[in-house]
């Protein structure tokens, strides 16, 4: 049996074997996915991201097991969980310890954690992110949650992977205005404010509906016969709208509070794409992105195997010693690097 076919039949340790063939950029692995691909498409997939400190990793794990362990009446969902730990940009080291936070879901066969070095990738996601999930997505399990590494106000890769976004903020990051510019707030399908039993998580909250109310405007003012008016907007969110306006919940993932409440969230927001047709549009600019990413990648390789490391050298020390610009270097490695 290939170890496609195994994944397919749900071996959990051929699973395991083809996760680190493709982080490995291995060529049984890139033949495997190939062979999974048409079986792919059927998860939905919850990105988390974050400013670090904020809680994700424990709020992924209070995600999941409530998906595990929903109330009376509710289908159970089996849950992967990719996450994504920084790397040492010194020695290239990972701890890969998110998953000490998630103790909780140790021995469920419904659960499979896997960690992931960013390996110096920037946008908070790994190289090999999206490939790992579509493994996933093959194998069946019907809930993918990415975390990724520790983000700041432009590692928005997530926003072209997940269906649903969730951005987690906390009280004490900052002030409003920190809140207001940090432009990986504007990827946000759901706003989390995790450890909501802190002091100043009014603060925090007012200053996300403050930017939200400039994102997506409740009222509208127009003139009419002279007089200046104000009209409300047609509810956003609808589905002749075609626009979701992001939700503000408060959770204390360390306790579970609000955990249900942003499970019902989040399937809304899956319901909202489904019904409108969004899914097909993430789906396709998500692939897209990743089709345009492998071609760099196989451009880049095809060229290196083209210019020698001595021709290479050359352009970089002319380049250095002010002798030609970095355009015309481009130049001059692309076209074989031989110089005029």
């Amino acid at each position: 049996m290939s170890l496609a076919n195994a994944v397919l039949a749900g071996e959990r340790l051929a699973l395991a074997r083809l996760l680190s063939q493709i982080e490995n950029d291995q060529p049984s692995g890139r033949t495997a996915l190939g062979e999974l691909f048409p079986y792919t498409g059927k998860a939905h997939l919850i990105g988390v991201t974050g400013a670090p400190g904020t809680g994700k990793s424990s709020l992924v794990n209070r995600l999941a097991h409530h998906f595990r362990h929903p109330p009376p009446g509710v289908p159970q969902r089996t849950i992967a969980i990719v996450a994504v730990d920084p790397s040492s940009p010194f020695t290239g080291g990972a701890i890969l310890g998110d998953r000490v936070r998630m103790r909780d879901l140790s021995g469920d066969p419904g659960v499979f954690i896997r960690s992931m070095a960013a390996r110096g990738s920037l946008g908070g996601l790994a190289p090999a992110t999206a490939s790992l999930v579509q493994v996933f997505d093959a194998a069946g399990f019907e809930i993918i949650i990415i975390e990724t590494v520790g983000a700041g106000q432009a590692e928005v890769d997530i926003a072209r992977l997940a269906h649903t976004t969730l951005v987690v903020e906390a009280p004490g990051l900052g002030d409003e205005i920190q809140a207001i510019k940090a432009g990986i707030l504007e990827i946000a399908d759901i706003l989390v404010v995790n450890k909501a039993d802190r002091p100043g998580v009014e603060n925090t909250e007012r200053a996300l509906r403050g930017m939200l109310e400039l994102a997506h405007p409740t009222q509208r003012k127009i003139m009419h016969h002279g007089q200046k008016m104000t009209v409300p907007v047609p509810e956003e969110g609808t589905i002749e709208e075609k626009h979701w306006v992001p939700l503000i919940l408060r959770t204390v993932a360390t306790q579970g509070d609000g955990v249900p409440e942003l499970v019902k969230a989040i399937e809304e927001h899956q319901n909202f794409l489904d019904i409108t047709g969004l899914r097909n549009e993430r789906d396709r600019t998500r692939l897209q992105t990743e089709l345009e990413l492998l071609i760099q990648g196989n451009l880049v390789s095809r060229w290196r195997q083209k210019v020698s490391q001595t021709q290479y050298e050359q352009v970089l020390e002319s380049l250095i010693a002010r002798q030609i610009s970095p355009h015309q270097a481009v130049e001059v490695l692309l076209d074989g690097g031989q110089r005029p």
